[in-house]
């Protein structure tokens, strides 16, 4: 933090030669968004990518933001959703971007969640064959983990972000203040993504967020702490390996297990959101972990302590409906990206904080334990 900065306010720079940015994270960074944004970037038009839910709240202000810093603004409002994240959807901002006449030096600003910042980085990036990216993340889940690092894309009927590319952001703009307008539902589910990070390297900070968990739900000093503390971790993680070639793999912990849940209920959020889908997925990763004596079963057992704890789904059977059969799982998780040369590869665990990369899993001991785990 600058000596300059308010208390209340925390920037993490992101390292990345000729590609660093900062993310700041604090009150009111909406309506300075223009005075920010124009302080690094020399572009001077700008097409705003929101959704249904966001737009009616932010983009109004966002808008006078950037126009009293001379900038010309464009915007494409698009259905809330998971699926949007589709291939008619990313036609539809590409041809925005385009149609607003966004040069290079010019920028995509995504105000939205982790949907629209998927979505709009990816237009982003192919579009003049890539253009500048500036991200407004309005959920918890956004604001820790996917407008931080550079992954983009979109879903298809294989699987979930299997289209996309690499392409960072110039600059976050993280508003804690938006995240008073959440609903509980969509601020656990970011939680989930919190607690990834102390479950992955940081053990000490998922015990201060077993300690500290009721200071961040409610808005406390907590709760910019607790977003400071993740996105410096993923930065830590993105600068070390920015492609996925090695320990990026293990921002996964839960991701294999929960975009086959994802994938399973056909994105529908009214029966299971991203980071609900991360948090089964994790405790499943902490239980396959111990059925394969790698960890102590002590340690699923407080994983899904905390996550139940504090509202979020720790089971598939906490899921709305019926799943698919055990076999449709395995050959969702048989799509996950993180497969190489047909193997699968795993974020498994030697106990809370010891998360690891582990390739060829045998398929076989996968199968038995989800229908083990499966509500049948």
């Amino acid at each position: 933090m600058t000596a300059t900065m308010p208390t209340s306010e925390r920037l993490v720079h992101v390292p990345l030669g000729e590609r660093a940015y900062d993310i700041l994270i604090g009150p009111g960074l909406i309506g300075r968004a223009g005075a920010e944004i124009a302080a690094r970037l020399k572009g001077r038009r700008a097409a705003i990518i929101t959704d249904e839910h966001v737009g009616p709240l932010y983009l109004a202000a966002l808008t006078a933001s950037l126009e009293a810093a001379g900038i010309a603004v464009a915007s494409l409002v698009l259905p809330a959703g998971e699926k949007t994240k589709s291939f008619d959807h990313l036609i539809d901002v590409c041809d925005t971007v385009l149609e607003a006449r966004v040069e290079r030096n010019d920028m995509v600003i995504a105000l939205g969640g982790g949907v629209i910042g998927d979505l709009a980085g990816f237009a982003a990036g192919i579009v003049r064959r890539g253009v500048r990216f500036v991200q407004v993340p309005t959920s918890l889940l956004s604001q820790v983990d996917s407008s931080v690092g550079g992954k983009t894309g979109i879903n298809t009927r294989q699987g979930k972000n299997l289209v996309g590319v690499f392409h960072q952001a110039d600059l976050v703009l993280a508003d804690s203040d938006v995240l008073n307008t959440l609903s509980e539902r969509e601020f656990r589910a970011g939680y989930a993504e919190v607690a990834k990070y102390g479950l992955i390297d940081k053990p000490d900070f998922f015990a201060w967020l077993e300690t500290n968990w009721r200071d961040v739900f409610s808005g406390g000093p907590s709760r910019i702490e607790a977003i400071a503390a993740s996105c410096q971790a993923k930065s830590d993680v993105v600068v070390a390996d920015e492609h996925e070639n090695g320990a990026r793999a293990l921002l996964n912990l839960g991701h294999t297990f929960g975009h086959a849940l994802e994938a399973a209920t056909e994105y529908d959020s009214s029966r299971l959101v991203h980071g609900e889908g991360v948090a089964i997925g994790m405790v499943l990763a902490h239980q396959f972990s111990a059925r394969m004596n790698l960890a102590s079963p002590d340690d699923a057992v407080r994983v899904e302590a905390h996550l139940k704890t504090v509202g979020l789904p720790t089971r598939m059977s906490d899921i709305p409906g019926a799943l698919p059969p055990a076999e449709m799982l395995m050959k969702a998780i048989g799509q996950d990206k993180k497969v190489k040369s047909g193997k699968l590869t795993f974020i498994l665990t030697h106990g809370v904080g010891q998360s690891f990369v582990a390739g060829d899993v045998p398929p076989s001991e996968v199968l038995s334990f989800l229908k083990e785990k499966h509500p049948q």
